[in-house]
């Protein structure tokens, strides 16, 4: 009879207990879990941590040009005609506004002193209309845009925003808009949403091992070749959701 045991003494009845014939280093042991001998151990050890190496004494790090919290406002003015059924203002019932700033589009940029930021706000406009049974509901984006104050903020800095959170929505019935063939005046509905969140401005500069500090670009609000100009890529399907 064959016995498959790993590294453990053999006794068979009338016999001299015999010991493997060949004897298994400590980390060698191919037997299921349950079969190993206890001293068949496997210690792996995480590799030890080296010292990264540099090939000088200076560092990049980041050195805050500014941080502040600011108010977003999104508004827009729609003609009562956006919304199915509702022909004058009389027969508006009610109306609600539901913002989703998880699905924000947004840009920033840096312009000499200031942060300028465009963006659209996805919202879903739902309308209660007299005679009709159920809401009439509207998906679309509102955009929105600001120019912050930064003062010593150059282009080319590194523009950092917290998640937009919704501190108040508007709504406005009544308010004239251009309707469809843009050469009247029409009865429309004022939607707006304000917007809060914290801008934060660094600049990366190189730092020795005294703490001299010096910028990586020492040429960066340098306005030679006059104000930049930005072409911000278009948001899909240009901002319509509905």
């Amino acid at each position: 009879m064959t016995h498959h045991n790993c590294g453990v003494k053999v006794e068979v009845p009338g016999k001299i207990p015999i010991k493997p014939k060949t004897r298994r280093k400590k980390h060698d042991c191919p037997c299921p879990p349950k079969k190993q001998a206890a001293g068949c151990e496997c210690n792996v050890k995480k590799p030890a941590l080296e010292p990264a190496k540099l090939t000088n004494d200076c560092v990049v790090v980041n050195s805050l040009v500014g941080t502040k919290t600011v108010q977003k406002v999104a508004e827009v003015t729609l003609p009562i005609t956006a919304f199915a059924g509702l022909g004058v203002l009389d027969d508006l019932v009610s109306v609600n506004l539901t913002p989703n700033v998880d699905a924000v589009t947004q840009n920033a940029r840096v312009i000499k002193d200031k942060v300028v930021n465009i963006g659209l706000l996805p919202v879903t406009i739902t309308v209660s209309i007299l005679g009709i049974e159920l809401p009439v509901t509207l998906d679309t984006t509102i955009p929105f845009q600001e120019h912050t104050d930064f003062p010593g903020a150059c282009p080319q800095d590194i523009v950092q925003e917290t998640p937009l959170e919704v501190e108040g929505t508007f709504i406005q019935p009544g308010v004239p808009v251009i309707g469809a063939a843009g050469i009247e005046l029409v009865e429309g509905i004022l939607f707006k949403v304000v917007l809060r969140t914290t801008i934060t401005v660094t600049r990366p500069v190189i730092q020795d091992s005294q703490g001299n500090i010096c910028d990586v670009n020492p040429n960066r609000c340098d306005d030679t070749n006059g104000p930049p100009s930005f072409t911000l890529p278009a948001p899909p399907n240009g901002g319509l959701l509905g």
